[in-house]
């Protein structure tokens, strides 16, 4: 199915996003996989027009009843990844999804995995994103760590390229799809080792070691970076980069909220999420060849 504009995470930017386009005449389809953060804020009583405080929950909660009336179709998918064509393809475990413009607001970045070696082998055997790096892998033996679609999907982005796939869930129960050529291991790990200039191995808790070529990390769900990384737009390694309108290096592409910096306070998400939406309801109209008068911030 094809949207015009395609919000990528239900927090108060994503959701403010999908609000503002919809308003300015576009087809959205916002798509969020949980709560985040918000999930976990008991009492919010800074944020503007609440006399009583709200909690997190309810806030977000109330933003997506909002959008709802609007107009905005809402899912509940994990997005496994992002292909640049005409305009942009989104990839969920569900399904997949068109759309001209795109803002990426998934909040910050997940932690990286708590394995011994990860960061040590950070960019000599030890990579995030299967799509970038796959092709250095061809014929080669190689595992990624992580637990559910999105590790399931970065595996199979492997399997034009490795001779062997290895799946490592450290130590947790694997339910998710399945491929003859990856295979599945659910023991705890302990370490990525390898010589003082590449990964060689991964050793497991009960001590054995299985030697690969190389190393993904694919923990928990796929976080902005991992999609900046497979679109190929700018970030600074902690943050994606965006000019004021909250464009990406990428036309059509905005982001905003948690995953762009600064302050992370839920008012700021939401005028980020006003400014990004607008952007991508204009490059929408003018791409369809409509007279769209620019944005003047400020007036």
């Amino acid at each position: 199915m094809k949207y015009d504009t395609i919000v990528i995470g239900y927090g108060p930017a994503g959701t403010t996003a999908a609000i503002y386009a919809v308003r300015a005449g576009v087809s959205v389809l916002l798509i969020g996989r949980d709560q985040g953060s918000l999930a976990k804020a008991e009492k919010i009583e800074n944020y503007y027009g609440f006399i009583e405080p709200v909690s997190g929950p309810e806030l977000l909660a109330n933003g997506l009843k909002q959008a709802e009336r609007l107009g905005v179709t809402v899912i509940t998918d994990e997005v496994t990844g992002v292909t640049v064509n005409e305009g942009f393809d989104v990839h969920t475990a569900k399904s997949s999804y068109e759309c001209t413009s795109l803002v990426i607001a998934t909040g910050m970045p997940r932690k990286k995995a708590s394995v011994a070696g990860v960061a040590e082998y950070e960019g000599r055997g030890v990579s995030y994103c299967a799509v970038c790096d796959g092709f250095f892998y061809r014929n080669k033996v190689v595992a990624v760590i992580g637990n559910g679609d999105y590790a399931y999907h970065e595996a199979s982005d492997l399997l034009p390229f490795a001779s062997e796939i290895h799946l490592l869930t450290n130590g947790r129960p694997y339910s998710g799809a399945t491929h003859e050529k990856i295979r599945v291991d659910e023991r705890k790990l302990a370490a990525v080792v390898g010589n003082e200039n590449k990964v060689n191995g991964v050793t497991f808790a009960d001590g054995d070691t299985l030697t690969v070529d190389g190393v993904f990390i694919a923990e928990g769900t796929a976080n902005a970076l991992d999609l900046a990384n497979k679109i190929g737009i700018e970030h600074d390694g902690k943050v994606i980069l965006v000019d004021p309108e909250h464009k990406t290096s990428l036309n059509g592409l905005y982001a905003a909220g948690d995953c762009t910096g600064g302050l992370l306070q839920v008012a700021v998400a939401v005028g980020e999420g006003t400014r990004a939406g607008m952007a991508a309801a204009a490059y929408v109209k003018a791409q369809r060849g409509e007279k769209v008068k620019p944005v003047q911030w400020g007036e």
